[in-house]
């Protein structure tokens, strides 16, 4: 799997528990804004709607030409909706540019000095939201965080560098336990600080304050605490590891990087798509209000942590990501019929299955084959691939959905989640040297933020 340095037991710990803490507190800063999106874009519409020359307004304007277009009327509720899943699709395609930069200079100069100056954009990134007295400042605030978020991708590298085939499982586990703790109480919290109002000219200045305390106290522990685990010609100045660098070895693949990439962007490609359009197939279906499409996202939550922590650390991440693939095309398929709750809750089940297997499992599979004077940049461009997807795949599924109808849909997300099930059955093989049914696999949930 490639050339592995030496990591004593006491140096593996230290640099988990740097990993741990650092990323728990990234994630929950990142988690403060995603139940804020609607209150706050409401917010700078109510602001700059009656004026024709702002950046929202023109944004806007667009939107409702492209929702005038479709066959079918989309409701006025979902004004926000759209507006935020084009935010969305911006920010994953600034990621799909940066994560191959960033991996790559993580290559290069280290995983320690890359993550610091990725710090260094969150930073900027979360400042500007704290000043974001119009939707200009705050546009620029998420194609900033877009560019220079790098955490999650350079701690999956650092993960597998200090990690032997045999306990990486064990290391992803830990560090994919990060995501259900900030999941679980950043949004909560955000929500809670965004009811104090400290500054009138923008009401989420005191989440997004908070959230810059959190993300400076992190560069600042990153600084003093984590010790560079990828060495490099150049040692950097605090921190460097106590191993000489070694040459590297022959790395010998099973898989090609370019296979693992074009599935990992078909599925995010498909999946992403059904996800946005949820909401709005259950709202005509089903009258949904928010508490409903919470319960709802809570169960399947629920089922992806469950399954998960039962069974997805265990299995080997092949065969991960083969059971995921097939119940994402089943759940597809029940999605173009259902007419019933009950259906829908049966989708939903395999949704969770889907959840917490296929992104972890095809992020497993890429550290395998990838050599340790590579794996940043390799990592990098999986993740870029997998951005591009959630980027593109809102935008077109929503647009299948409102021209063609949700049965056309759906089913031709079926069709696409079939092709994706011929790449990972028929051509994604198990790497060298790993037992299928003995492996444990890693329990990374880094996809929820790597997609």
């Amino acid at each position: 799997m490639g050339a592995q340095s030496p990591v004593s037991p006491a140096r593996r710990k230290q640099v988990l528990r740097v990993l741990f803490i650092s990323l728990l507190l990234d994630l929950i800063s990142f988690t403060f804004i995603l139940p804020l999106f609607p209150k706050l874009l409401e917010f700078y519409r109510n602001l700059e709607v009656q004026s024709s020359n702002t950046v929202l307004s023109r944004i806007l304007s667009g939107l409702n030409a492209y929702k005038n277009s479709f066959s079918k009327p989309i409701n006025d509720r979902y004004d926000i909706v759209l507006l935020g899943g084009a935010l969305g699709s911006l920010f994953s395609f600034c990621q799909a540019i940066a994560s191959p930069v960033i991996g790559t200079l993580s290559d290069r100069y280290g995983r320690r000095t890359a993550l610091l100056w990725s710090m260094a954009g969150n930073i900027a990134s979360v400042a500007l939201w704290c000043a974001a007295v119009d939707f200009r400042t705050f546009l620029a605030s998420r194609i900033v965080g877009g560019l220079s978020e790098g955490n999650v991708q350079i701690a999956l590298a650092i993960a597998t560098d200090i990690s032997s085939d045999a306990d990486r499982g064990k290391t992803m586990a830990l560090v994919g336990a990060c995501f259900s703790i900030a999941f679980t109480f950043g949004p909560a919290l955000g929500a809670a600080l965004a009811n104090v109002t400290t500054v009138a000219a923008n009401p989420f200045a005191t989440a997004a304050g908070f959230s810059l305390f959190l993300i400076v106290t992190e560069t600042v522990y990153l600084y003093f605490a984590l010790p560079e685990t990828h060495l490099v010609n150049q040692p950097t100045t605090n921190g460097t590891a106590h191993t000489e660098k070694r040459a590297p070895v022959k790395h010998t693949r099973t898989n090609s990087h370019s296979l693992l990439n074009i599935t990992h962007f078909a599925f995010i490609l498909f999946f992403s798509g059904m996800e946005f359009s949820l909401p709005f197939m259950t709202y005509d279906l089903f009258a949904f209000e928010a508490k409903d499409s919470g319960k709802l996202l809570g169960f399947i939550g629920l089922v992806a942590s469950l399954f998960q922590g039962g069974v997805v650390r265990r299995m080997h991440p092949l065969r991960a990501v083969q059971t995921g693939v097939a119940s994402a095309a089943v759940a597809f398929f029940i999605l173009s019929r259902l007419s019933t709750q009950k259906e829908l809750y049966a989708a939903a089940f395999l949704l969770a299955i889907t959840s917490s297997t296929v992104v972890t499992g095809l992020n497993s599979l890429s550290s395998f084959e990838a050599g340790s004077n590579e794996r940043g940049e390799k990592l990098g461009n999986h993740r870029s691939f997998g951005q591009a997807g959630r980027a593109l795949g809102p935008l077109l599924f929503c647009t299948l959905y409102w021209w063609a109808g949700r049965d056309t849909a759906y089913l031709t997300g079926a069709a696409g989640m079939v092709g994706v099930c011929g790449l990972v059955f028929g051509q994604l093989k198990a790497p060298k040297g790993l037992d299928v049914k003995k492996v444990d696999k890693p329990a990374d949930l880094l996809a929820e933020k790597a997609g």
